[in-house]
């Protein structure tokens, strides 16, 4: 039985502990699975981490704590509703049963609990010595850091923690225990002597969780607490004199006293957590503010006036310009009268509503609403004697501030968003975020009253939307606010209407000059006149636009802004009418010969009246210059009338101008852009159409090859219009080619003048090194009096020598990094290493890897010389390390033989190094040095110190000291016989003392043996510039090493903000959103290999061979151990997962980077001697070069931690645990290596509620503690499911609260950081002080490296193509232009700027999915200013696979899609002016209008050409032209392709490679590139961009797509590729081979098969490189085995039949039902179904080809073909009858179909012999069908509704089935051939993957004997 129990309570621990048998995983006990709907989990968790401590020795113990836990647990829940809770207690309570009552044997006598606690209190006190520990208390400093070798003082405070939280356990339970008893009894089980005790441990135990300052508890180990700012800012908080007294029942910590936040606390009912949050946070404002205007004085630490107002108004700024906007006074009358106290109050209250406002934080007008209305309310409680809960947040169940005012608003914020059926609804049918902040634009809102009015139409929920596709909209609802995004392209013209009014007023201006020949007459103005009407016209149409879409926002929008849409309808309606008349008028009058022309004067006055008042309107308020004038003409009725007309005013968007130099360099910049695109229109596109025009208008055609419709007695329109089409478009476009070339100039010419790729080679940074310590002094350290002082003396040597002992630590940190990351191996570390120089050397010693080998060079060279000493000395002094390497040998030497010679009180050996040094000091001052010393004899010189320092550099042992007697004494010899030739006569007593010394051996027969570290050290060196015979020019030998020296020390040369003291600097958060990445790779997903055998190690030890051999150097392993070795130390497998984590896109690799900052300031602090008060004091040469421990130090790890912080918010961390994922280990392990991260998370606990379960959501902050579990340290209760809207900035804002600073920086999940960049962090935040124009940066730009670019040559392309718009791309953006917005990751936000003004991203559903840009939007429109930054860089990882490129691709453009639409965009592109808005458009939406327009020119070209070729009109045209000997109208025909639009793309990319790698190796990696085909794949990109932006316009249906970001080496199936690129690019492919095919068999060209490849070439290309890319740029694309493979797998999911729960990925049936599930409206079926049209002109036109049908052009030959048609698909309806139907007569049917196969042959041949019908004409039908099958079929696609009414839905569905059949046997045909030839393969490979991966790749297969082929 007791077997049988023993089993039963191991498999119960197992199942609690959640055990992981990964290493480096903490493992849990009994408390690792404690649910979270148990309300006091905490101590629950608590007990049982206890009773698992004290298992092992006390049994009995163990089963009272768990016993005690059980009982709280069933108290907490006593019907075990909660999730979780049941199969807890049942665990808890069969360990309970099963073994621990049971340990001793016997019953439990549980009286005895209380007296069995109460000793083993005492014993466990005992045995752990709590009072040697309490003894060591003041002594220890806090570590927190739980991992790592960091010596005694860590193990010796984890331990006392642990000693103390399990004894405050017992305690705890003792003191519970003993409340079921009389309290005599008690006081007999507790004497007070043990109570005193119990107190006094409980006071040790810092048990309080607290995240930077402890402010809830005493903490004698944190050395923030004893920072007068931090004291400053908390004694300002405390009660004041004027606050109501709290009542006495308010409970408060022992631990502080009172303060404002209790006050407020107890007032509004705000949630515990979130005012201990806000406390703090408060706190670590105002200290840090304090900090930049000086260091409080000690002992009365007072915090400053100005501080306090500094925080105040930048906190209350938007709340201030709200109330000015809505012309309301603030809750305070006079802000001169306000006192600090209740400034800190308003700030108080502000950030509490903020901090509890979940996600009202995204409308921040609305929290300035209720800040007003709560702010008021605070003024009456004041009046109060004693405080009293305010009015507003009452309730029947008590003050709650979450119930009463943030949840009303939440609950009709989540009905819309639930409304929107998962962001699939139009946006105009339900209220975004912006829809409810933008309510709280007008005065209206205080309809809203105080407390909310809950039955205002504000809060009016929808009712749900109609399921039913056919019915419309839904119920009843509030309207949309002030805008609706209604989706159509029309949003680009209301948007951008001046840039298309431009546009097409040039292009008809241009047109017509060109049609006049160039003559400015009366003729040509009066026709250029025309430009009046255009341009009312298109206002008129603007006018109606800003009507129509306004519709479904008019019931709730404002009367004025309904009204002036009203206003400007009407005016540009009549004044279009007038002008029109007008002009047409004034033609009639001025045709007519006797007319005076009147009516057209008075026409020009009224256009030039018209148009003055315009420009001097746009003049005054577009032109920065103007603004301050417009602006004081505000109070004239007029002026504010005019304004308000020409510009809609909003609470965003007021002031958007800059400084006039900044407008003058924009508007320059565009001038020349325009120039050259207008010259180019007209000079390459329009002027060589004019003659070919006018002749084509004037040619009469009546014979066509079809017959005609449209193009009889039009003169010949189509024709003009298939010529001047692409023409137009390429118009359209051209600008940003134009913008491309100019800016990538410009940003070239910028970067040169800021100093980039200076220093691009190792060579380079050799020759520059020496100008490091001082370049670096002037830019990263803070400025020292001492350094100047020095420099004004003229002591240049020791002013260097002190730059380079400052230097010194860093640069070496910087290489000890380098190291750790197992970049550089251990003897380029020694290399690379810079010496302290703070021994009396008396000059600067330099890294070994510069002088390495110089000593045998300038030893070669005096050996070989028979110059004089002074030529000599030119040799040597050619290289500057030479000189460097001899005079540190001069020196040293000297040096280490007076510091060994002891001649116990003789100092005859002193004498002789005395003596030698100067008798050679007075042969160089001679001049005779190689007269005097014999250079023959060098070499044995060096020999005989080699030999000495080698024995001198080892540990001392007799036998040691007698060869280092030797060595010296053979030294002398050398130097006295064969060396020196001096005439000895001038020192003989000298020379004769030593003589005789050496004569009786007493001379250097006792030495002093090297003991002094310094001197050791120097020895060593010494040593190795003797020996180091190689060269150390190529030192680092890694790539990525070498990149990251070269950027450091050339942005050391860059302008940059001077650094502030660390104490001074702005304080700062990091910021990274994580959902369920990977965190760290298992060593399961490093060996699993895929199909070729290839695991993600060996993949990476191919292409990082050198990292892995300095990996395995660093664990203490040889280089040739398999990874099965490595298993038997559970330390090196951790390890391993972290040196494989570091090289993929990982949590693991963000973490370690973002640390780095926290090491880099502790670094500094500490070298900066901060706590002393001294700045300078800790900056002497002796004292900066000893970093020994500078990560331990108490004061600089305080200071680091009251500057940065690191929020990671894991949105689903708590469910991570609860379901035990790897993950949530991760992260947990992640958290103990790092002491300072931080985990926000989202908590669903379940809750009863009225009998129901109830879902809470709970925000919380966790940190490690030191039982390796994580200790919460804030838990915000949230109004409900917070993810309303997108997933990603949903998770941002809920954890923004615990972040710290005046700034953020965002940090995506797959970037990395460097501690030499780093470093640069103070730098960086003291942009946001400088000068960038009228107003001061509120986000600053981040340079960022893509480090995946080595991984494969996809990776290359994007790598090289991000890179060139994240450096060269943003430069131009933020300068000239000043449109640079927020890109994504990783900006430094303005963060005290953007909380309070809806956070750092937008959340929307769907129309926010680029939530990033919108941030930028914002910041932008609410007068922001952003900047860029490129002497610090982020490192940032791409996706790597073509897949993964396009899904990416995708998303971005889906996103500039829906941006398309939005107010941001619209309301950016209107308040601009022009030419700053011409900079937003081309680079933001623009930019993918373009890329569309770019590829809609190709269709137009094609089907232009398919026109004139099907109709006969081109043939016609050539022939009369040849007849004219007409030149110039074929070439016109030609023009458009002549020019390649492609190369411009190429030339940011080539400038930034010659700008940061010089001419030679950007032309190289250009050459490089092209033959990788580059040109294939940014083709390919070119369709994904322009396939998602159209289909998101048309339809919606953007997402985010989940790339994976990891190592793309596996081998994608073809059928995998087809789904994804089927409809965005076979299919277009498909149609513009067609197109190419129409035009090759029917075209007319004189110049024959060379004239059609040269126009027709690109389109090739194109399609080509669309049908084909994802195919060669796939793994192993080309082998024959994969080949077979994926065409049994493509024809099985071809074939299989979908239905319920079956995914696209398994049946062609529920991919095409999920690929036709975006067109969803009416409008978009209308749309589709007229896109569709364009298909039905091939057979429309083929069929009139036919020899068949001859020169009939009757309608009845188009009838013919449809019956044909019609024919054919009977058949094929034959051939496809369903086979359930056919069950019962099989036999018929195959009758059936056997005949119909059998009539159809026969008709066909009979057709070809009996009629004209030719083989080629059946082709030929085959060409006109597919075009028109797939037309009706695209058709029946959009109305899927309707056709599966008529019940015809299964057989379109079959040819559907057919159509994608056939293009994948199309396309699969090539790829099957070039499988057939081995070398293709292997080709392939090299072009995708580096050498050393392709070389590894092939091997694999071998040696695996080809495995993924076995099956076959």
């Amino acid at each position: 039985m007791s077997r049988v129990e023993d089993l039963w309570e191991r498999l119960v621990r197992a199942a609690l502990r959640g055990h992981r048998t990964a290493a480096g995983r903490p493992a849990g006990g009994i408390a690792a699975n404690v649910p979270s709907s148990l309300a006091n989990n905490r101590d629950i968790d608590d007990i049982l981490r206890a009773a698992d401590e004290i298992q092992d020795e006390a049994p009995n113990v163990s089963r009272i704590l768990c016993e005690h836990a059980y009982s709280l647990a069933q108290n907490l829940d006593p019907n075990s509703e909660g999730r979780g809770v049941l199969q807890f207690k049942t665990g808890l309570m069969s360990v309970i049963k099963q073994k621990l009552a049971k340990r001793e044997g016997g019953t439990i006598d549980r009286s005895q609990d209380i007296t069995l606690l109460q000793e083993f209190y005492k014993q466990y006190r005992e045995r752990h010595n709590v009072d040697k520990l309490r003894e060591e208390e003041l002594k220890l400093r806090e570590s927190g850091v739980f991992s790592g070798n960091l010596g005694e003082l860590e193990r010796k405070t984890v331990q006392r923690k642990k000693v103390l939280a399990t004894l405050k356990v017992l305690g705890n339970v003792l003191e519970q225990l003993t409340k079921e008893v009389s309290p005599e009894e008690a006081d007999r089980l507790i004497p007070e002597e043990l109570k005193r005790m119990m107190e006094s441990d409980a006071a040790m135990t810092e048990d309080v969780a607290y995240n930077i300052i402890p402010l809830d508890t005493t903490s004698t180990t944190n050395a923030i607490v004893s920072f007068s700012e931090v004291r400053a800012a908390v004694s300002a908080l405390k009660y004041f004199r004027g606050l109501p007294k709290l009542p006495g029942d308010f409970s408060l910590p022992s631990t502080r006293s009172i303060d404002l936040f209790d006050f407020l606390h107890y007032s509004f009912g705000f949630q515990q957590g979130n005012v201990s949050n806000q406390r703090e946070h408060i706190v670590h404002l105002l200290a840090n503010e304090q900090t930049r205007l000086r260091i409080p004085e000690e002992p009365e630490s007072i915090l400053d006036e100005a501080a306090v107002q500094k925080v105040f108004s930048k906190s209350l700024d938007n709340y201030i310009k709200w109330c000015t906007y809505l012309g309301i006074p603030p809750v305070w009358s006079n802000l001169d009268v306000v006192s600090k106290e209740k400034k800190l109050l308003f700030i108080s209250l502000y950030f509490l509503i903020w901090g509890e406002a979940a996600n009202l934080r995204f409308i921040p007008e609305c929290l300035c609403y209720i800040f007003h209305h709560m702010g008021r309310e605070l003024e009456e409680l004041l009046r109060q004697q004693v405080a009293q809960p305010a009015k507003s947040c009452m309730s029947d169940n008590g003050v709650s501030f979450l119930d009463q005012v943030i949840c009303p608003v939440y609950d009709a914020i989540a009905a819309e968003a639930g409304n929107n059926e998962n962001g699939r609804a139009p946006h105009s049918a339900w209220r975004n975020y912006d829809d409810f902040n933008e309510y709280f634009w007008s005065r209206h809102c205080f309809k809203l009253s105080w407390p909310w009015r809950t039955n205002s139409s504000f809060f009016l929920k929808p009712t749900p939307r109609s399921k039913n596709i056919l019915k419309s909209g839904g119920g009843k609802r509030r309207g949309k606010t002030s805008f609706v995004e209604h989706r159509t392209f029309l949003h680009l013209y209301h948007s951008f209407h001046r840039l298309w009014m431009f546009l097409f007023m040039f292009f008809q201006g241009l047109t017509i000059l060109a049609f006049n020949n160039e003559r400015f007459d009366s003729k040509t103005l009066r026709e250029v006149l025309s430009l009046g009407p255009t341009y009312v016209v298109m206002k008129f149409l603007e006018s109606v636009l800003d009507v129509i879409m306004m519709y479904g926002a008019y019931s709730t929008s404002r009367h004025v802004a309904v009204s002036r849409n009203f206003l400007r309808f009407v005016w540009f309606s009549m004044a279009s009418v007038f002008i029109c008349f007008l002009y047409v008028k004034a033609l009639e009058d001025s045709s007519n010969q006797n007319s005076n022309s009147t009516l057209f004067r008075i026409y020009v006055v009224v256009l030039a009246i018209y148009a003055g008042v315009q420009f001097f309107v746009s003049f005054l308020l577009r032109i920065p210059a103007c603004h301050s004038l417009t602006s004081r003409c505000d109070n004239w009725s007029v002026v504010r009338f005019i304004k308000w007309m020409h510009q809609e005013h909003y609470y965003v968007g007021r002031g958007m101008y800059e400084k006039t130099t900044d407008f003058i360099k924009y508007m320059v910049f565009w001038l020349v852009v325009l120039g050259g695109k207008f010259a180019f229109a007209y000079f390459l596109l329009i002027r060589p159409l004019v003659k070919p025009t006018r002749q084509i208008v004037a040619m009469d055609i009546q014979q066509y090859s079809w017959h005609d419709f449209v193009s009889k007695n039009n003169h010949n329109a189509l024709t003009v219009a298939s010529l001047w089409a692409p023409v137009f478009i390429i118009y359209l476009f051209d600008t940003h080619l134009f913008y491309t070339v100019i800016s990538a100039v410009w940003g070239f010419l910028l970067g040169a003048r800021d100093r980039l790729g200076e220093i691009r080679s190792l060579d380079a940074m050799h020759k520059r090194f020496e100008r490091f310590p001082e370049a670096f002094m002037n830019s990263l350290h803070v400025p020292l009096r001492t350094r100047a002082s020095l420099l004004s003396s003229g002591l240049v040597l020791e002013r260097n020598k002190a730059d380079a002992a400052r230097f010194a630590p860093f640069w070496n940190e910087i290489i000890k990094n380098l190291r750790e990351e197992d970049y550089i191996t251990n003897l380029e570390m020694e290399q690379l290493l810079i010496p302290k120089n703070s021994g009396s050397l008396p000059l600067v010693q330099w890294p070994l890897f510069l002088l390495a080998s110089k000593i045998f060079l300038a030893k070669d060279i005096a050996v070989e010389s028979k110059d004089s000493q002074d030529e000599l000395w030119d040799r040597i002094s050619r290289d500057d390390y030479m000189i460097y390497a001899v005079e540190e040998c001069f020196y040293a030497i000297k040096f280490v033989l007076t510091s060994i010679l002891d001649d116990e009180g003789n100092d005859e050996g002193k004498k002789w190094v005395e003596r030698i040094y100067e008798d050679i000091r007075g042969s160089i001052t001679n001049g005779s040095i190689n007269v005097d010393v014999d250079m023959n004899k060098l070499p044995l010189v060096i020999q005989k110190v080699t030999a000495l320092t080698g024995i001198l550099k080892k540990e001392h042992t007799p036998e040691l000291e007698t060869g280092a007697v030797k060595a010296i004494q053979d030294l002398y010899d050398v130097l006295r016989l064969d060396v020196l030739h001096y005439n000895k006569r001038d020192h003989i007593d000298t020379w004769n003392t030593l003589s005789k010394a050496r004569n009786e051996g007493r001379l250097f027969s006792k030495l002093k043996w090297p003991r002094d570290a310094e001197l050791k050290e120097l020895i060593k060196r010494l040593y190795s510039l003797l020996t180091i015979k190689e060269s150390a020019a190529n030192i680092p030998k890694n790539l990525e090493a070498r990149r990251r020296l070269e950027f450091f020390t050339n942005s050391l040369f860059m302008e940059m903000p001077v650094a502030r003291p660390v104490r001074e600097m702005l304080s700062f958060s990091v910021f990274t959103p994580y959902y369920s990445e990977t965190v760290l790779y298992s060593m399961s997903e490093l060996l699993k290999k895929n199909e070729d055998g290839i695991s993600i190690l060996f993949y990476l030890q191919k292409i990082y061979p050198d990292e892995w051999k300095n990996f395995l150097a660093r664990i203490g392993r040889d280089e040739n151990i398999s990874e099965k070795e490595l298993n038997d130390n559970p330390n090196d497998i951790l390890e391993l997962r972290f040196w494989a984590s570091y090289r993929g896109q990982t949590l693991a690799r963000t973490v370690r980077g973002m640390m780095y900052y926290r090491k880099a300031l502790m670094l500094q602090s500490y070298l900066e001697g901060m706590f002393t008060g001294d700045t300078e004091a800790g900056t002497t040469p002796n004292e900066t070069t000893d970093t020994q421990g500078f990560d331990l130090s108490p004061e600089s790890r305080a200071q680091a931690d009251l500057k940065f912080t690191y929020v990671v918010t894991c949105q689903i961390y708590g469910k991570q645990k609860e379901e035990q994922k790897p993950e949530a280990a991760d992260i947990a392990l992640l958290m103990q290596r790092n002491e300072a991260l931080r985990v926000a998370f989202i908590d669903e606990v379940e809750t009863l509620k009225d009998g129901k379960v109830n879902k809470e959501y709970i925000s919380k902050l966790v940190k490690a503690d030191i039982n390796g579990k994580d200790k919460e340290i804030y838990s915000i209760k949230l109004p409900g499911n917070p993810k309303l809207g997108e997933g990603k900035p949903e998770n941002q804002n809920h954890a923004i609260v615990f972040t710290r600073g005046n700034a953020v920086q965002t940090i995506d999940m797959n970037q990395d950081n460097y501690f030499e960049e780093a470093l640069k962090v103070r730098n960086l935040l003291e942009e946001f002080f400088q000068d960038y124009g009228i107003r001061l940066p509120t986000i600053l730009g981040v340079r960022e490296h893509v480090f995946t670019g080595s991984v494969s040559s996809l990776a290359s392309f994007m790598s090289n193509q991000e890179a060139s718009f994240v450096t060269m791309g943003q430069r131009v953006l933020a300068n000239p232009l000043k449109v640079r917005m927020h890109y994504g990751h990783p900006d430094v936000f303005d963060r005290i700027f953007h909380i309070t003004r809806g956070g750092i991203s937008k959340a929307s559903r769907v129309i926010n999915i680029s939530e990033d840009i919108f941030a930028g939007f914002n910041s932008t429109l609410r007068q922001g200013n952003i900047t860029h930054h490129e002497y610090i860089q982020v490192g940032k990882g791409r996706d790597v696979g073509l897949n993964q490129i396009a899904l990416f691709e995708g998303k971005v453009a889906g996103g500039n899609g829906e941006q398309v639409l939005s107010r941001d965009v619209y309301r950016l592109g209107q308040l601009f002016d022009f030419f700053r808005m011409l900079s937003f458009y081309f680079t933001t939406v623009g930019y993918y209008f373009c890329t569309m327009l770019t590829v809609l020119s190709v269709y137009a070209f094609l089907y232009g050409k398919a026109y004139l070729a099907l109709s006969g009109v081109g043939a016609t045209i050539q022939d009369r032209a040849n007849i004219l000997q007409n030149t110039a109208l074929s070439a016109a025909l030609n023009a458009q392709f002549l020019f390649q639009i492609g190369v411009f793309t190429a030339v940011p990319m080539i400038l930034g490679f010659i700008l940061e790698q010089g001419f030679l190796r950007a032309v190289v990696g250009f050459v490089t590139m092209q033959f990788q085909l580059c040109t294939v794949f940014f083709t390919f990109s070119l369709g994904t961009r322009t396939h998602y932006f159209g289909r998101t316009i048309l339809h919606g249906g953007a997402k985010y797509h989940a790339t994976g970001r990891g190592f793309v080496v596996k081998h994608i199936k073809f059928t995998e590729n087809y789904r994804l690129y089927s409809r965005s690019h076979f299919v277009k492919g498909m149609e513009i081979v067609l197109l190419l095919v129409v035009y090759a068999a029917y075209g007319y060209n004189e110049g024959g098969a060379l004239s059609y490849i040269l126009l027709t070439v690109s389109s090739w290309f194109l399609a080509i490189s669309w049908l084909f890319a994802p195919y060669l740029f796939n793994p192993a694309g080309f082998e024959w085995q994969k080949t077979v493979e994926d065409f049994r797998d493509w024809t099985n999911w071809l074939l299989y039949r979908g239905g319920i729960g079956v995914k696209g990925e398994e049946s062609w049936e529920a991919w095409w039902d999920e690929e036709l599930a975006h067109i969803r409206t009416f409008g978009g079926r209308v749309m589709e179904t007229i896109l569709s049209l364009r298909f039905f002109i091939f057979q429309y036109g083929i069929v009139y080809k036919l020899d068949v049908q001859g020169t009939n052009t009757s309608l009845t030959v188009y009838g013919f073909s449809w019956v044909a048609f019609a024919v054919i698909l009977l058949l094929f309806k034959v051939f496809t009858f369903s086979q359930k139907i056919s069950v019962n007569f099989q036999l018929l049917l195959r009758f059936v179909q056997g005949l119909s196969f059998l009539l159809a042959v026969a008709g066909l041949a009979a057709a070809v012999v009996l009629t004209d019908l030719t083989v080629t004409d059946v082709f030929a039908c085959i060409l006109a069908f597919i075009p028109t099958g797939w037309g009706i079929l695209s058709i029946a696609a959009a109305w899927k509704p309707l056709i599966k009414k008529m019940g015809m839905w299964k057989s379109f569905r079959s040819v559907a089935r057919l159509f994608d059949a056939g293009m994948g046997v199309l396309i699969f045909i090539p790829i099957a051939l070039f499988s057939w030839f081995p070398f293709i393969s292997t080709f392939q490979t090299r072009l995708m993957f580096n050498q050393a991966f392709s070389r590894g790749l092939e091997i694999s297969l071998i040696l695996a004997g080809n495995n993924p082929n076995t099956g076959l």
